[in-house]
Formats: structure tokens, sequence, C-alpha cells
């Protein structure tokens, strides 16, 4: 009895010992024959505007290490942020999924609704991002990733929603709050909340000296990760808190903008030092890459998390800004750099979205897809490698809630081709743009085009009806102000 019993457990050791064995092989699959894994970078700004950049034709902005990622990969035109504001848009990256299916649909957290001042009450929205959601880091981590994240998280309040929650083994400065209160050490500062008047003390989201750029030290700990992760995969997420205000440049760089005449600057000083600092980090992040001899073996994502700031910088040719659905507020830079896999130079026109990074990112990694996860996301691996079919019905955004950006109103958008319908919630007015022939979305075509403002819209509800997005509802506290008479 005892003999048939060592002998069984002999057989149910040699059994788990096999398909450990069999797991480490599958995890170091592509290490065989010289081969690695693919590791991956996505470096995501805040508020930094489509055309600021000089891969995009900024002649004011000195990016020249965007610049060169742009030259060695593929630059979108047409990429596009979920949302013109930005916790939504940073969900739709983790998630793959629309902010509106999430019911995640403004900044967290907000705290300018007045109820006495709109006409209709903003939908519910969430104040963090559901742990019930598998995000792309959790996904690599299953699949035997090192994962980091780095910077502003702005999806959540501690303890129990930051970075480390969501699938990062590493967290470094990710904050419930979506902006520093200094760039300059200890990085601290105050916030009054608009709807208290309580202030709210931000604390250093790392750690540092005297002299200390925030910027500069999120490129560093980046670099850290980066080489102490050299000889296994890895995801980092390098989420810059710039060039979100408060706007605060490094004196010297500012300076240097300073020369330029004031009508011939396309933003502010401070702005544009912001600007060059981010771009001085992810020089530092690609050339750590190289030294290591890993920039041939990493996928790196470059965007931005919705338009630029309208009292920052100026958007132009496209209208408006951060917080509004015209173009300026969610047409974003999108570049990807992955040698030997995308064309270098190459330039990719067809629409693409926050949404999508997560399944591209699976298909670049040889993960397998979680098509129940990033429901709203579309690989982008045939528009990378020139190969295979890309087809998607179209664009969506739903935007229930007011904010304090020029030319916002809350609205619902879908873009299908080169037309875009945009529908104000609060009147029901209806604007049509052709964004072929005019960018600037200057010419409203909805009433010379009846028939396709009203496919367009029809097809709109039956988006929002899919995802169950929550509508805004009349407000009856809503007070209307009566003019004083003279």
């Amino acid at each position: 009895m005892l003999s048939h019993l060592f002998h069984v457990s002999l057989a149910v050791l040699f059994c788990v010992a096999s398909v450990e064995a069999c797991a480490d092989e599958k995890l170091s699959e592509g290490h065989a024959n010289g081969k690695t894994r693919t590791n991956v970078v996505l470096i995501l700004i805040d508020d930094l505007g489509w055309n600021d950049l000089g891969c995009y034709g900024s002649k004011y902005y000195r990016t020249p290490n965007i610049d060169a990622l742009a030259k060695g990969g593929v630059r979108f035109t047409d990429g596009y942020a979920a949302c013109n504001v930005c916790s939504p848009t940073r969900a739709a990256i983790l998630s793959g999924k629309y902010p509106a299916r999430l019911l995640l649909t403004q900044w967290l957290p907000s705290g300018r609704w007045d109820a006495t001042k709109y006409r209709m009450r903003e939908a519910r929205y969430l104040s963090n991002l559901p742990l019930e959601e598998i995000t792309v880091a959790e996904a690599m981590r299953e699949a035997g990733y090192r994962t980091a994240f780095m910077g502003k998280w702005h999806l959540g309040t501690e303890t129990y929603y930051y970075p480390e929650h969501q699938g990062f083994d590493l967290n470094v400065a990710g904050r419930d709050y979506g902006a520093p209160g200094s760039y300059f050490y200890p990085f601290e500062g105050k916030w009054r909340i608009p709807t208290t008047g309580k202030v709210l003390e931000k604390k250093s989201p790392l750690n540092g000296k005297a002299g200390d750029y925030l910027v500069d030290r999120l490129a560093e700990e980046a670099e850290k990760f980066i080489v102490s992760s050299k000889d296994e995969p890895f995801f980092l997420m390098l989420s810059h808190y710039a060039v979100h205000s408060p706007l605060q440049g490094k004196p010297d760089k500012v300076k240097e903008y300073e020369k330029t005449p004031t009508k011939k600057q396309q933003g502010k000083p401070h702005y544009a030092a912001m600007v060059e600092s981010v771009d001085d980090s992810v020089g530092r992040v690609m050339r750590t890459l190289q030294r290591l001899k890993l920039e041939r073996n990493t996928l790196v994502i470059f965007t931005s998390d919705n338009g630029g700031f309208a009292k920052a910088t100026d958007n132009s040719p496209l209208r408006a800004n951060k917080g509004s659905n015209y173009e300026g507020g969610i047409r974003v830079p999108v570049l990807m750099q992955w040698p030997g896999h995308i064309e270098p130079g190459s330039i990719c026109r067809e629409p693409v979205i926050s949404n999508d990074f997560y399944p591209t990112i699976l298909e670049a990694t040889g993960i397998e897809a979680k098509p129940f996860q990033h429901l709203d996301g579309m690989s982008l691996m045939p528009l990378l490698s020139g190969d295979g079919e890309f087809a998607r019905d179209a664009l969506y955004w739903h935007y229930p809630h007011y904010n304090q950006h020029p030319q916002s109103f809350p609205s619902g958008v879908i873009r299908d081709g080169d037309w875009k319908l945009i529908e104000n919630f609060e009147t029901g007015d209806l604007q049509l743009y052709n964004l072929a022939k005019d960018l600037g979305e200057n010419q409203n075509v909805a009433q010379q085009n009846p028939r396709l403002t009203a496919n367009l819209l029809a097809k709109l509800k039956r988006w929002r009806n899919s995802v169950n997005a929550d509508p805004m509802l009349k407000n009856p506290q809503y007070q209307i102000k009566k003019k004083t008479p003279k």
C-alpha cells in the first residue's frame, strides 16, 4: 500500500513539474533560438495638442526626439483621444473600452457642477476605474511581463484604486490628482475645490532633491526600470503630468522661447519649455533602449490624452481645445515605432483612437486577445504591418457634462469616414462637417445634407444604446436668470 502511494506521489509530482515546465517554456517561448519577447513602452502626455510637435507641423516647439520617433516609425494623422478630458481617455487606454461603456465620462473628481446654472443634469459617472476591468497591464503581467506605471494616474483614490491594484508591479508618482502642486521639487502645492471652497493639499508624488524638475525625475525612474528589466520582457507606461498646468517651464528654456516675438509664439513660453522637457525625456528613454540594444525589440507608442489647453497653446488649424468635442479637443498626436515591423517614416491616415492600443499591444507581443475586455478597440497591426484588413465602422464620443473650457457643451459625436456629426445634448442642435474638406469645422452642412445627418444621428443613438451610455436629463433645479430692468 505504501509502495503504491509512493509511486502515485511520484507520478503527481512529475505531472506538476511537467505542467510548470510547460508554463515556463510558454512564457519564455521567444527566448529560444536567440529570439526575445517584444517589450512595450507607452508614453502618454497630458494636454499635448495635435499640432504641438515638429512632426505635426509646429515651427515653434522644439521636439527633435519625438520627431525622430515619427521618422523611425509611423505617424497617424487622424489619431483621437477617447474623450476631450483626461480621466476617461486614460480609462479607455487601460481597458480597451469606450468611456461611455465604462460609465467613466468625466475627469475625476470634477467638482464644478452647479445645480442652478445648467439646463440639464449631468449623466452619472464612476469615480474610479473599476477593479473588475482587466487592464492591459494585468494582461501583460499575466503573460510574464514586468509592469511599471510612472506619472499621472488620475483614475481613483488610494488605497484601493491606484496602479498597483490595476496590474502594475511598480507605481512611481501615480496619485489621485490630475496635476502636481508644482513641477519643481518638492512638487507640492494646493488646489481649491470649486464647489466647496475647501483646499486640497497636494503632497509630493515622489522623492527628489532641491532643483529637481518633475519631468526629469520621471524620465530618470523610467530609465532605471528599463535597465533593471533588460533581461526580461517589460511593459512601461510613462504617463507624464506635463504639459498640464501649472505652466512651469525650466527658466533657461523659458528664456529661449521668450526671444520669439509674441505674435509668432504658438503658445506660452512656459508651455513651450515644458513641451521641450517632455521631448528631452523621450530622448532619454530612447537612448536607454538603444544603449541596452533593446530598441529593435521594443514597441514604442506616443500619444496625448486630449487636445491642447486653450490658455497654453494655439491648436490651429483645428477648432477649439481641450474640453471641447471639436477637433482641437479630441484629435491628438499618435506615433509608433517598432524597428523591423513598422516602415520608418510612414504616414497613416486611418482614424484611430485610444481604445485601440490595448488589442494592438496584445497582438504585437503575441499575447492572446481578450475580446470580452477590449470590446471597443481594434488591433492596429494590419495598419502597422501593411498586411491584413482593417475595416472600422465608425468612431464615437459621449460627453454628457459641462466644463469651463471654451467652445465646450454636452454632446455626442460620431465620425464615419470623412463625416463628423455633433449632437448638442442641451439644445438638440446638429452640426455636420466634412473633415476632408473642412478640417477647421467652419462650415456646418447639416441642412444641406438632411438624409446623411439623420442617418448619422440614428447610428449615434444606436451606439449609445449598445454601450448603455448614461443620458442627460432635464434639470428641475435650473434657474433662468432674469435680466434686471433698467
